[in-house]
């Protein structure tokens, strides 16, 4: 599979990701000497955090170029590249945790599982992820701008669950939800050209069907579209809406 992952670009232009997922790590509330797995690491920056708090961390991502730029940044840490739908351990963990990498992940059930069987009697999933509704503005006007200029339309590339669905999942799996919460968050995109940032990170595919030359009106096509909802106070933002939660595997 063709890694479509740009670390430069994502600790450049999208560091809310890190300051947004340390909320997470509260609700995880990791504690020294604990083995804790974090699945969708990225860079590694938030695995950082967890290690900071005394724990035993673990990295874990598909992208071969965000493990590689996790293990530079953090040489001292683990990190491995797997599949979130399908990877084991040889030692159990006493959390699995997660920050906005699950909804990249169309088999869901199959993530849950993969938790289910690295996590402890009594160990905890603590993860957020997008939710229904997330970036459903963007998405509409990128497919409307690929549609008016006939362009290849990629096929679906996420997975936004409301909390009924995931819940299900979870318990479906055995797991205890303990808590969850589907809530908006408007997020400040960050530097100049930040809607065209925003699809070059998060849907670089859609790009590979529009000619070169052809980008700089695209990107200004699905601008205009946005302008009226998404830009204010001077700045753009993206309609985030988050599913966030914790779960415990039963003893």
């Amino acid at each position: 599979m063709k890694d479509l992952w740009n670390p430069t670009l994502y600790d450049s232009k999208h560091s809310f990701v890190t300051r947004y997922g340390e909320d997470v790590i509260t609700l995880l509330d990791p504690k020294a000497g604990e083995r804790i797995l974090d699945v969708g690491c990225g860079t590694g920056h938030l695995t950082h955090l967890i290690a900071e708090q005394g724990a035993e961390v673990v990295g874990l991502d598909q992208s071969p170029a965000m493990i590689a730029e996790a293990k530079t940044n953090y040489p001292d840490l683990t990190f491995v590249q797997a599949d979130a739908a399908n990877f084991s351990f040889d030692a159990p963990f006493d959390a699995v945790f997660s920050n906005a990498a699950l909804h990249w992940i169309l088999n869901p059930a199959k993530v849950i599982s993969s938790v289910w069987e690295a996590l402890k009697p009594g160990g905890r999933f603590v993860a957020e992820m997008g939710g229904k509704g997330n970036v459903q503005a963007i998405a509409d006007a990128v497919h409307r701008a690929l549609a008016a200029g006939d362009f290849p339309i990629p096929p679906k590339r996420w997975y936004f669950p409301t909390i009924g669905e995931y819940a299900v999942l979870l318990e479906a799996q055995g797991f205890r939800t303990t808590y969850m919460i589907h809530f908006d968050r408007p997020t400040l995109l960050e530097g100049g050209d930040a809607i065209g940032n925003f699809i070059r990170m998060y849907l670089p595919e859609t790009l590979e069907g529009v000619p070169e030359a052809e980008q700089p009106a695209f990107i200004a096509h699905v601008e205009d579209a946005l302008r009226p909802t998404l830009f204010y106070d001077g700045q753009w933002h993206a309609d985030y809406v988050r599913l966030r939660f914790a779960a415990i595997k039963p003893a």
